[in-house]
């Protein structure tokens, strides 16, 4: 690839009745024509820079997968109690909300590098100070945790806004958008066995120490590779709404909230069960089947979904799909039979996320495509801290994330209700 200036050029037109679509990106220099069925995984992370930009983004987003069990054990450590704990583990889990968007604003006016530099920044020392520290003064443990949260570097924006740079055409954006969503399940996997690991090996300051140097390694990794360099954003017209203006974006990310709601209740669904069935199993594995399921629908996904854009009413469909999913979790059930339904809206939620976050960018408007996906990544996180919070008064009960699928699906609908938005230039 050459390292001429790589631009962010929109591509999205408007139609009267489905708003905003994807269109074809114009191959680059040497390129094939764009293929007749779907692009394979294997197929993008051949293309030159995929497979280092992947991996740094995920090394450095391992940390959100880490830092909330780590907060729990070092707090737990220095003598607070299992509510104060928790406290430290939401605060961190809701800064993300609001510093992503910024630093992806951040990213599309001054480039990735200084961002991404910040945040990494922002976190070490934060993280730093918590391992050194530790939690025993807990306001220097909250002001910390929520600096960690808010410093989080913009590497899934950054990424989603590279693969146009960097892939000959629109189909493979679109696996490359379905792999990361997987690589997402991976983080949320390993991150907490690795704390958990690290934790009991050596110390939970250990574990917070580790999850500053890998967010620190992946951001370094991710902004020194040419093409993070040179990307620069489409120009941008001054608007304060922003991101926000199209007015089916905001019942989009709306629903996103919902759609993270769904796994924090999910986590705590499985603590639950695991109690009442007299399973302890059941804890860890009810989480890691979704994933797993998630993951392999995710490759399915990738397989099957047609070679030209997603169709308007294809989001939508998901969307119930995936509410529908959580109806049979509502009978009373062994564990065992618990753990192979869950397995169903697991299946189904990567190809959401990535219906919905190929939605998110095409909603965009021009030069505004890192803070997109902030925003995007933000909902899902608050709506993740939002699920966990709930699901501990309620007692845990599958009735929960049901209700949350369900008020995500009926978002997705007013999404495609709502009338586009007229295109800034």
């Amino acid at each position: 690839m050459a390292h001429a200036q790589v631009r962010d050029v929109p591509r999205t037109t408007l139609t009267p009745l489905d708003g905003p679509q994807l269109l074809p990106l114009p191959a680059t220099a040497g390129s094939l024509a764009p293929p007749r069925t779907p692009p394979d995984f294997r197929a993008v992370l051949r293309h030159r820079y995929c497979a280092r930009l992947l991996m740094a983004s995920v090394t450095g987003r391992l940390s959100l997968g880490m830092v909330p069990l780590a907060l729990v054990l070092a707090a737990q450590a220095d003598g607070h109690s299992l509510a104060r704990a928790s406290l430290l583990a939401a605060l961190y889990g809701i800064a993300p909300a609001l510093g992503l968007p910024l630093l992806g604003r951040l990213a599309d006016r001054r480039g990735l590098p200084l961002p991404c530099a910040a945040g990494a920044g922002l976190v070490a020392v934060a993280l730093g100070t918590l391992a050194v520290a530790g939690t025993t003064a807990l306001p220097l443990a909250v002001v910390c945790a929520v600096l960690a949260g808010a410093g989080c570097p913009p590497l899934e924006g950054g990424l989603r806004s590279l693969w146009p740079a960097v892939l000959p055409d629109a189909a493979h954006v679109r696996t490359a958008c379905t792999l990361d969503a997987c690589a997402q399940e991976i983080v949320y996997v390993t991150g907490p066995a690795l704390a958990i690991a690290v934790a009991t090996v050596f110390s939970p300051a250990a574990a917070l120490a580790l999850a500053a140097a890998v967010t620190v390694a992946g951001a370094w990794s991710f902004a020194t590779c040419p093409p993070a360099g040179a990307w620069r954003a489409a120009p941008r017209r001054r608007d304060q709404l922003g991101v926000l203006r199209p007015p089916a974006m905001r019942p989009l990310l709306g629903a996103l909230v919902f759609l993270g709601a769904t796994i924090g209740a999910l986590d705590v669904a499985g603590i639950a069960l695991a109690a009442s069935q007299d399973a302890s199993w059941l804890a860890g594995a009810l989480p890691a089947a979704f994933s797993a399921a998630g993951l392999l629908g995710g490759v399915v996904f990738a397989r099957l979904q047609p070679a030209s854009a997603p169709r308007p009413r294809q989001l939508l469909l998901l969307g119930a799909v995936y509410a529908a999913c959580w109806l049979p979790l509502l009978a009373p059930l062994p564990a065992v039979a618990v753990l192979a339904l869950a397995l169903l809206p697991g299946a189904v939620f990567v190809p959401l996320l990535t219906v919905a976050s190929l939605k998110v960018t095409a909603l965009a408007p021009p030069g505004t495509s890192t803070e997109a996906v902030g925003w995007m990544s933000g909902a899902i996180r608050l709506g993740l801290a939002g699920g966990t919070a709930l699901a501990g008064p309620l007692g845990g009960h599958l009735a929960l994330p049901l209700a949350a699928a369900a008020g995500c699906a009926l978002l997705l609908y007013a999404c495609s209700r709502a009338q586009p938005a007229p295109r800034l230039v």
